[in-house]
């Protein structure tokens, strides 16, 4: 195969690869983005409400540690194994809309977590078939195909459609991706192991370029989730508080789908151009001062508050593409699959608990000062990628550009 024909086709397969998780995505948040007419049928209290999205997580957790731990990639082809996950997912998240049981829907919300975490873990997997260049940028696509699909129920929420509808729709999407994923060609280079092996870690917490990129991820992880689970619920009390009658959805979906998908390209294509350290802690940092400051627009005026908006959405997820490539480049070839394992297990589990917290602290520091908690995950997260920064190790980045 030619150079420029490998060229068209490899982003070709990213095309593919990427439109695949947009539709997929949808499943992820579809209950959250209608979750006070959930909360209303299952009679869920506000600050319990958050477990609708971390039980999704959880389910992320399990079946990513699962499939690792029982080299799942390795007996079945990636692409089959997106399709099966995709089918997983749109059936759990589906069944939502026809049962009645809070600890029922959970276990579907889990389900739907553990579907998805056989879709995207082997898509970064094939993506790194195809790009061994240009990895941030193309990784920064796929993250935003993730963001941009994740946030698509929001789009028909707070409307007069009925909350069953926008989980329905989200799972026909779903459906849909399956197909698309058979489009995919043929990696060019033999897929790596990723199987996770429990005697690695102990060398992988060694390892402190690798150590410090998953700081930087832990970091990020800290913020990221319980701003996507939060943000929309403060924004929707704020337009009350406000006197407004707008709905937020489309809004939320332009500010955290749209503008979160673009920051992923964009720090993306500036990552393999003047480093990943630089661009990822660039962003927790701006995404930092977001969390401290955007209670202070609670009540004022929309266009305030969607400005604010757009700029943590840009920002939060901005870095996320990089540490993850980060961590291939880093990492021993001999445990890279584990090292990758690791870093997203304990990201996740992290955002378990700041999904509570936000919940769980709402009530004694209201709108205004509970996102400041947040703050402590960039701020360390941005540390960590500065230090590797300065560590000669860092030249194994984007090509030298740490």
């Amino acid at each position: 195969m030619g150079g420029s024909n490998l060229n068209s086709v490899r982003w070709r397969a990213l095309a593919t690869i990427a439109g695949a998780n947009v539709l997929a995505m949808a499943t992820w948040f579809s209950a959250t983005a209608v979750i006070t007419q959930v909360s209303s049928a299952y009679s869920i209290a506000p600050q319990n409400q958050g477990w609708i999205t971390a039980a999704v997580q959880l389910g992320f957790v399990a079946g990513a540690l699962t499939s690792s731990f029982v080299a799942l990639p390795d007996v079945i082809a990636p692409r089959n194994l997106m399709r099966i996950g995709m089918l997983i997912a749109a059936l759990a998240n589906v069944s939502i809309a026809f049962t009645h049981s809070v600890p029922l829907a959970l276990a579907l919300r889990f389900l739907t977590g553990a579907g998805l975490a056989i879709v995207y873990p082997p898509a970064v997997k094939l993506l790194s078939a195809w790009f061994a260049r240009e990895r941030g940028v193309a990784t920064g696509i796929l993250i935003g195909a993730l963001t941009l699909g994740s946030f698509s129920p929001h789009l028909f929420s707070g409307g007069e459609v009925a909350w069953q509808v926008v989980i329905i729709a989200s799972s026909i999407l779903a459906l849909i991706g399956i197909p698309i994923i058979s489009l995919l060609p043929p990696a060019p280079i033999a897929l790596p192991l990723a199987k996770f092996e429990l005697n690695a870690v102990p060398k992988i917490l060694k390892d402190r370029g690798v150590l410090l990129a998953d700081c930087g991820y832990w970091g990020h992880m800290w913020e990221l989730y319980a701003v996507w689970a939060w943000a929309p619920v403060f924004f929707q009390a704020s337009l009350i508080a406000c006197g407004s009658h707008a709905k937020g959805g489309p809004w939320i979906f332009i500010a955290f789908g749209l503008i979160g998908a673009v920051g992923c390209i964009v720090a993306g294509v500036l990552a393999d151009r003047i480093g990943r350290s630089l661009v990822a802690a660039g962003a927790m940092i701006v995404s930092g001062a977001l969390s401290l400051t955007i209670g202070f627009t609670f009540g004022m005026a929309p266009w305030l508050v969607i400005t604010a908006l757009i700029i943590w959405g840009f920002s939060v997820i901005a870095d996320s593409a990089q540490f993850s490539a980060a961590v291939t480049e880093l990492a021993d070839s001999a445990y890279v699959g584990t090292a990758l394992t690791l870093q997203m297990g304990i990201g996740f589990l992290i955002t378990l608990v700041t999904i509570w917290l936000i919940g769980a602290a709402h009530s004694a520091l209201g709108w205004t000062h509970v996102f400041a908690l947040l703050a402590i995950g960039p701020a360390l997260g941005a540390f960590s990628m500065l230090a590797l920064r300065r560590r000669p190790e860092a030249l194994k980045m984007a090509h030298g550009r740490r």
